[in-house]
């Protein structure tokens, strides 16, 4: 897990806090916050994934290619 996949996690968990905290006290501003905040870990989360696709790939491409033997 990269450090944007986990800053991503963690932002979505404290925004779904604030906004469920929000909703429980019906303060409109902290629901807005928390979901904002949830959605913004979200991304983070998904351009982590991203990053790491793309660092795998590279490795994979990087790496020699080794014949199999069929029988």
């Amino acid at each position: 897990m990269n450090k944007n996949k986990m800053k991503g996690a963690l932002d979505e968990m404290a925004g779904r806090t604030k906004r469920q905290v929000g909703e429980w006290t019906g303060n409109d501003a902290a629901q807005v916050k928390g979901a904002t905040q949830e959605i913004k870990g979200k991304i983070e989360k998904a351009a982590g994934s991203a990053q790491e696709a793309i660092q795998d790939a590279s490795n994979k491409s990087s790496r020699p290619h080794t014949a199999t033997k069929r029988p």
